[in-house]
Order: structure tokens, then C-alpha cells, then sequence
């Protein structure tokens, strides 16, 4: 099922950001593969999208309004912190991301801008750098500091888009502002418990090969996971939020 689409402006201020692919050491383990993983040159957006941005997106797409879209597409908590399905409101800032939006919708809107989710290796990839380095992911500070912000109350004010400062590829905003869906989330189903992984008969992927990780001390990475492979496609949470990607043509 879908729902048609007109296409909007594309990306904000920010952009999109053009990053290399190449060979990447996935912190997942797959029991069909070794955690070699190909990445393909993309581009991806600097920042999340913001409230101001999936506005624009609603207001040329009717259907993927509050209250105008199906539940099978968007539960009832869908945009349920703008004031009204056309008006942001005091809880809902123009340039901060926006949250409460499910993954058709995310969906939805970056094929209005001829583009897609990135998939879960791609933004793996792009996590795995801090301001420096292009794969910080052995600096148990690094760590630490992505914890530290996983740790942050949900409850407080989001801060506006783009104020972090650009990783190694030039990406904000990707530790420390909100989860992100990806294209592929639902291809993950992994235990919250790290005791558990590496465990064939209770971690699967696809309904096929194991899922586990390599790095059982990269809890972060295992979080992000345990967190989209819980969620459904028309779920919503006040902190899941999204960018776009594009295929280098």
C-alpha cells in the first residue's frame, strides 16, 4: 500500500552531504556473512528533518496530514505535538526535528524529494565518525559521550537542527538529537540484553540468519537497534525523527 506524493523543496539550509562509501567493519554480525560491509557513495542530508521542512511536505501532500492519514499508515500519536495538522504551535519550533512521525511518512517524504531512508549500514557508517576521525568507534570516551546523550530526558525541549558541530564527513546532528529511522528497520530483530546475543534461537534476521554483534561493548549501537526493531511502521515516539538519502548517480 501507498500513498501518492507531490514532490516539496528540497533539503533546508543544511543540505545533503556526499560521502565516499567503501569497506566498513559492521558492529552487527550476521550469520550468513562476515561484518564486511560494501557501502556504495550516497549523499545524506547534514541534518534531520526539520518541523519547518515535513510542514511544507503535509501542506503539498493532504493526505499525510493529522488526522487525515490512515492508522495502518500513522497511529494516533502522529504529529500529536503540532498544534493543529497544518500549525506547528509553541511544542513544535520550526527548526527543531521532527518527532512523532512514522516510517511511512519518513518514508514518504523523501521520495517527494527523489530520494530514501538510508539504510541501517549506511547510517551505521556515517555514526561511526566523531569531528576528527572517520570511525571513532574503539575510543571508549567516544562511547561514553554517545551514552551520555542516550541518557538525556525525553522530556526536555529538543534543541533546533544543526547546531552540533559536523562529524569527520560533514554530517550533524547524527549522536545526541533524536533516533532516526532507517529504509531497512524492520529487517533488524535483536535482544535489548546483551547477554543474549550471538543466541540463533532468539535473535533473527529476516526470519533467517543470526543476528549478534561483534562488539558486545558497543551498547550504543546495540540500543539504536533494540529501539527501531521494536517499533512498527506506523509507530511514533517523541524522539524518533529522520534524514533522507540519495543514490550517487
Amino acid at each position: 500500500m501507498a500513498l501518492p506524493v507531490a514532490g516539496v523543496l528540497a533539503a533546508g539550509p543544511g543540505g545533503y552531504v556526499t560521502l565516499p562509501g567503501g569497506t566498513f567493519r559492521s558492529a552487527l554480525k550476521y550469520e550468513d556473512s562476515d561484518s564486511q560491509v560494501r557501502i556504495k557513495p550516497f549523499e545524506l542530508m547534514r541534518t534531520p528533518v526539520t518541523n519547518a521542512e515535513f510542514l511544507a511536505f503535509v501542506k503539498a501532500n493532504p493526505q499525510w496530514q493529522r488526522g487525515r492519514t490512515p492508522g495502518v499508515f500513522a497511529e494516533d500519536r502522529y504529529l500529536s505535538h503540532w498544534a493543529g495538522p497544518q500549525t506547528l504551535g509553541p511544542n513544535a519550533q520550526p527548526q527543531q526535528p521532527v518527532v512523532w512521525v512514522s516510517w511511512f511518512a519518513a518514508d514518504a517524504y523523501c521520495q517527494s524529494q527523489g530520494a530514501r531512508l538510508p539504510t541501517w549500514s549506511e547510517w551505521e557508517y556515517v555514526a561511526a565518525a566523531d569531528e576528527t576521525r572517520k570511525d571513532a568507534r574503539n575510543d571508549p570516551a567516544w562511547r561514553e559521550r554517545i551514552l551520555s546523550w542516550y541518557s538525556r530526558s525525553s522530556k526536555t525541549s529538543l534543541p533546533r537542527a544543526g547546531l552540533q558541530a559536523p562529524n569527520a564527513y560533514g554530517v550533524q546532528d547524527i549522536h545526541g538529537l533524536v533516533w532516526e529511522w532507517t529504509e531497512d528497520y524492520s529487517a533488524m530483530l535483536v535482544d535489548s540484553d546483551n547477554r543474549n546475543q550471538g543466541d540463533a534461537d532468539k535473535t533473527r534476521f529476516c526470519g533467517a540468519g543470526a543476528l549478534s554483534m561483534n562488539d558486545r561493548d558497543n551498547y550504543a549501537v546495540l540500543m539504536r537497534v533494540a529501539m527501531l526493531s521494536s517499533l512498527g511502521g506506523q509507530d511514533t515516539t517523541g524522539n524518533l525523527g529522520f534524514r533522507c538519502a540519495k543514490d550517487v548517480k
